[in-house]
């Protein structure tokens, strides 16, 4: 994992404030962060108080988000942020999300680019409107033609190479990458990833938001295909549906997956599920709220227009023990 010396200080101030977050659940309503009386979070000692919308691209029932929004809650709670949430998986409406909060007048955005084309105009049109924008999690090629300045997210291509060199290494003769969401440039780059270095892999697209229809579309593939060693999902709740899928099937092929939630942590230690491609969720949500702080109040920004790399992280049986329960806790 390459995080540099600025990013990993700033990880043990996430780890401070991890009694501050507040877990979330999915939805597409734009919501506040407050205090737990209701009333507004106090900005930071003599500060300014700001209004920073987070938007993104955020698929109904995926708990992935959740670490997002956690660590997110718990930088607006620290800096007096009002924090303002909301979500589309659909990248059109998401763009809109982006306009509707500079409509709003908020003084800085935080947004995903899983389809830039669409959302990285609308980012581009709140910049020229004056205000910053942050991008992170997704768009990591493309968030600077845009003119945003600052990226916090996991290398997504270089993250499926690992998964593909272990795989390869560990004798797989053929890879199943499972795809959720078509149309992320995120998602595919980890395909694209695996497939340069595992060798013979088939990519098979599903519907993230349908998790029966993902078990029946997966246990066919394994039934269909016995050939099949090694299944490699890109996110946790897909990977808990693909072990099932996998029992059904009688198929012997091993699992392993991108991301992490409390029951995929907890087949890691099982050893159900090989190992986790981690990208940190929380410090991502956790320093795109933090930047955009930094930049409104003192006019600073973090890496020099670089991506400032969350991961990827190899999460296995060597290291699951204390990441089982910072998996629960929405933190890891």
């Amino acid at each position: 994992m390459r995080i540099s010396k600025t990013l990993r200080l700033a990880a043990l101030g996430v780890v401070g404030a991890m009694a501050l977050a507040a877990c979330s659940s999915s939805g597409g309503a734009q919501e506040n962060t407050s205090n737990d009386d209701g009333t507004a979070a106090a900005p930071a000692a003599g500060g300014k108080s700001y209004t920073i919308a987070m938007v993104t691209h955020e698929q109904a029932g995926d708990s992935f988000w959740d670490k997002i929004r956690a660590g997110a809650e718990a930088s607006a709670k620290a800096h007096g942020i009002d924090l303002k949430y909301s979500n589309d998986p659909d990248g059109a409406k998401q763009a809109t999300l982006i306009q509707n909060a500079v409509d709003s007048k908020v003084d800085g955005i935080a947004t995903t680019m899983a389809t830039p084309d669409s959302v990285g105009p609308a980012a581009q049109a709140a910049i020229a409107a004056g205000i910053p924008v942050v991008a992170f999690n997704s768009g990591i090629s493309d968030y600077s033609k845009y003119g945003v300045t600052m990226y916090f997210g996991s290398d997504e291509d270089l993250a499926g190479q690992t998964v593909g060199e272990k795989i390869k290494a560990e004798g797989g003769t053929k890879t199943l990458c499972v795809i959720q969401a078509q149309g992320s440039v995120a998602l595919d780059a980890r395909c694209n990833g695996v497939t340069k270095t595992a060798g013979n892999t088939e990519v098979l697209y599903v519907n993230g938001e349908d998790l029966t229809s993902v078990q029946s579309t997966l246990q066919a593939k394994l039934q269909q295909d016995t050939a099949i060693s090694d299944i490699v999902t890109l996110g946790a709740p897909i990977a808990m549906t693909a072990l099932q899928a996998k029992a059904d099937a009688g198929s012997q092929a091993k699992i392993i997956t991108f991301d992490l939630n409390a029951d995929a942590a907890q087949a890691i230690q099982d050893g159900k599920i090989e190992f986790s491609v981690d990208q940190q969720p929380y410090v991502q949500g956790y320093m795109a709220v933090t930047a955009l702080w930094l930049n409104l109040s003192n006019g600073n920004d973090i890496g020099g227009g670089k991506p400032v790399l969350t991961g990827p992280s190899i999460v296995d049986s060597s290291n699951i023990g204390p990441i089982v329960q910072y998996a629960k806790n929405n933190t890891r």
